[in-house]
């Protein structure tokens, strides 16, 4: 069974800032998978698709799978995502189930969010408010964060919320 940190909150709330506190703070090796990996690598580029909206669903449906089988493979991942799509929840669910995963909401001020989205200049441009309004809408979350606090403050929380005893994560409840 694999330790899974499922980092969630809208485009530029600070995820990939806080999954790089923790794997500094962790003591066990944690794997860090994003979409912005697959595209900062060069392994994934928007432009090549001419048609996104018709190749989103196979690539997310890639992209799911894929931390699936890093999980049975017995991998401890940091998973950060934006679950802005009917069923990915459900579909995450299932591939999921049986791993140990602690599910976290990364909330941040609206105008923290536009501020850093202008500052990185690498996403479309009112993706984080879009996101803002309806990302958090319906979920349970295991330990919410506030995106403004010191990452390496956040990541000791996360940390301490690892230790026993802990329930079972209410990433599995139905929606």
């Amino acid at each position: 069974m694999a330790l899974i940190l499922f980092l969630h909150g809208a485009s530029s709330s600070g995820k990939s800032t806080l999954a790089a506190a923790i794997r500094a703070k962790a003591t066990r090796p944690f794997l860090h998978l994003s979409i912005d990996h697959l595209r900062d690598s060069g392994a994934w580029d928007r432009a090549a698709y001419p048609d996104w909206a018709a190749a989103r669903p196979s690539f997310f449906s890639g992209f799911h799978r894929a931390l699936s089988g890093f999980a049975e493979a017995g991998n401890d991942l940091i998973v950060e995502h934006i679950l802005d799509t009917p069923g990915w929840h459900a579909e995450l669910q299932s591939l999921l189930r049986g791993h140990d995963l602690l599910f976290i909401g990364l909330h941040t001020p609206l105008e923290t969010l536009c501020a850093r989205e202008t500052a990185r200049g690498d996403r479309p441009p009112g993706s984080a408010a879009s996101d803002f309004q309806s990302i958090h809408e319906g979920l349970c979350y295991d330990l919410t964060l506030d995106g403004t606090t010191a990452p390496k403050a956040n990541a000791q929380t996360v940390l301490h919320a690892l230790r026993p005893p802990r329930s079972a994560s209410q990433f599995f409840l139905p929606a």
